[in-house]
């Protein structure tokens, strides 16, 4: 008889565990696509930043070398600029 019991005892302790063992699962999975979320916005967002001061940096050196020719050349910086 005491086999018997200790036997179920054992079986619905290793039930329990199985059970909880997938909700750890499950959860893990979870934060693991969440994480995979948040990295995707921040490099979206880290792209769009980038892409941002690459056009501010090219305008500045256009504007720069706008100035630069029209000192050379004699000539205001709007028509260095068309050239």
């Amino acid at each position: 008889m005491r086999k018997i019991v200790l036997v179920a005892a054992i079986a619905a302790g290793a039930l329990s565990l199985a059970a909880c063992s997938e909700r750890t699962e499950d959860s893990a999975a979870d934060a693991a696509d969440s994480a995979m979320a948040d990295t995707e916005a921040n490099m979206e967002a880290a792209g769009d930043a980038v892409g941002g001061a690459a056009d501010e940096a090219g305008d500045a050196v256009s504007g720069a070398a706008a100035g630069a020719e029209a000192e050379v050349q004699d000539e205001t910086v709007e028509e260095a600029a068309a050239d």
